[in-house]
């Protein structure tokens, strides 16, 4: 069945019900992807997928187990012997196949689901790119999400992902610093309040207070009635600082912005590509008595030759004049770090709360004058809630 439904979404497919016999197929033929099952008679699939990763020659091929199994031991067994994705019987057709081409393709999923900052603004006059504060997400081939910002956005990604039954399984949240428009959705969460759920909220602390406290502290009881030992979900906090470190194959770097209190620029380096999430930062111009060249050439190296840089562009210049030291960069000033790093696509991110659709239009159409008139290879993109970005 399923590999008349591969068949019938356009691709090659060869099958056996033996494995000892599969297991030389496909050292011979070299696929693109191979579909494993883990109750298989002669060799169990752990087996040849063990197996199959020792052989040399099929370095680039992935494998994706398929099986009735729904417990995390095995998951976790499968992807710990090299497998590139686990789906669970019975299979729907019209995810799994999608979910297959993705997995072979071994791309990541960038989607917005805030784009302003200070206070969400829902109104009329924010319908084309949305009212909602800070919260974007990274989904990699194997499933794992990343959620980078905890403003009201969140509260759009929890829907979604409740209308997908989705288990959260070693999800990261990572906190860019505890103002309130980047953490009081967290609450909303629900993915937090249901068993099953494993959660990782990381972030910078602030002086003696962790990122546990800080959340703790806005669900004391008085600020919101429902507090943290209410979540049911597997929920575990780790305070970072500038470092970088791994998780299941991909590199994270952390870097301190130019912002009040202790805030986090985030880049990931998944084979090959870097995305980078630098929301509140101030980069003032060179007139400035704040401007700091040492900051500027050490942003400049964290986020070079990103493919994707989401980054604050907060004001309008003639804005500006009048937010000097409240943290936030004017829209010329980011094109021309974007510029100078040499990124791919540079993401306006972190909009005024004073600003509309035709403000931040008016903000798009200045980034890409200036990146014109630099004859820049940078891209510069207003991405709008709910959208989706393959990387």
């Amino acid at each position: 069945m399923l590999a008349k439904y591969l068949e019938d979404a356009g691709h090659q497919v060869a099958h056996d019900t033996s494995s000892v016999k599969a297991l030389k197929k496909i050292i011979e033929q070299k696929p693109d992807c191979v579909l494993l099952d883990i109750m298989m008679p002669e060799m169990d699939g752990f087996e040849v997928l063990k197996r199959l990763r020792a052989e040399p020659g099929l370095e680039d091929t992935k494998i994706v187990m398929i099986s009735g199994k729904p417990y995390e031991f095995d998951r976790k067994r499968a992807f710990g012997y090299g497998a590139d994705g686990y789906i669970i019987k019975p299979i729907d057709m019209k995810k799994s196949i999608p979910r297959l081409e993705w997995i072979i393709q071994d791309w990541i999923e960038l989607t917005f689901w805030g784009v302003h900052g200070t206070l969400p603004v829902p109104s009329n006059l924010t319908t084309k790119y949305g009212g909602n504060t800070s919260c974007v997400t990274l989904e990699f081939p194997r499933g794992n999400l990343w959620i980078f910002d905890a403003g009201t956005g969140i509260k759009l990604l929890s829907d979604h992902l409740l209308s997908q039954n989705k288990i959260l399984d070693r999800a990261k949240i990572f906190i860019s610093h505890p103002h309130w428009d980047h953490i009081n959705a967290l609450p909303f969460f629900v993915p937090l309040y249901q068993q099953g759920n494993e959660i990782e909220i990381c972030g910078p602390s602030q002086g003696d207070t962790s990122v546990q406290e800080m959340i703790s502290g806005q669900m004391d009881g008085v600020y919101f009635p429902i507090k943290i030992k209410e979540f049911s979900a597997s929920v575990s906090f780790r305070d970072l600082k500038e470092e970088s470190f791994e998780i299941d194959g991909v590199k994270i770097s952390t870097m301190l912005l130019n912002h009040p209190g202790q805030c986090l620029g985030y880049r990931v380096e998944y084979k090959g590509r870097k995305i980078c999430y630098i929301t509140d930062n101030e980069l003032p111009p060179e007139s400035n008595p704040y401007y700091n060249q040492f900051y500027v050439d050490s942003l400049i190296k964290f986020v070079q030759e990103a493919d994707v840089l989401i980054m604050d562009s907060t004001y309008r210049d003639e804005d500006y004049d009048s937010k000097v030291g409240y943290g936030h960069s004017p829209i010329t000033q980011a094109v021309a770090l974007a510029h100078r790093a040499r990124v791919m696509t540079f993401y306006l991110f972190h909009h005024d709360m004073e600003h509309t659709d035709a403000d931040i239009d008016a903000k798009l159409r200045t980034a890409r004058d200036l990146l014109k008139a630099y004859k820049s290879q940078t891209q510069c993109i207003a991405p709008k809630e709910k959208q989706t970005f393959k990387i």
